[in-house]
């Protein structure tokens, strides 16, 4: 998914090997993923997407968050994260996330741009009944 402010930002769904950088797209309040050799479209996640980092992840406070002492401030010690949504029942805020492996969600629009990634895996898809192969019936050899 993209992030409700880059509705207006071309975007295309991510593909497992894609190479990404976090940026600010232009004329929004929202950073996001980009594919590194087209920066100008936002690359849309699904939940549960798998996600790799050149380095551990960094941050970057913004708004009130720089005047609260209490949010974590430094980096983020894994180079690993899982995409997830949060907060999906408040419509007009970020709900484009990260989930590292020590449990810690940091929203995408908060971390430091220009940081390298690549799409590790992406989440299993339901089959469904017309994409099922349909088994086929035993032959009896007379």
């Amino acid at each position: 998914m993209c992030d409700y402010s880059l509705h207006g930002v071309p975007s295309r769904p991510a593909s497992v090997g894609d190479r990404l950088v976090t940026r600010q797209f232009w004329n929004t309040t929202t950073r996001g993923f980009a594919a590194v050799k087209d920066p100008n479209v936002a690359v849309c996640l699904l939940a549960g997407t798998e996600v790799g980092f050149e380095r551990e992840v960094e941050r970057e406070l913004t708004g009130f968050q720089l005047a609260s002492f209490w949010r974590r401030k430094g980096p983020i010690h894994h180079t690993v994260a899982r995409f997830r949504q949060i907060n999906t029942e408040i419509q007009c805020t970020h709900h484009d996330a990260l989930e590292f492996p020590d449990g810690e969600i940091v929203l995408l629009t908060h971390l430091r741009a220009g940081q390298h990634a690549t799409v590790l895996q992406l989440p299993a898809q339901a089959r469904t009944p017309a994409a099922t192969p349909a088994k086929e019936s035993p032959v009896k050899v007379l």
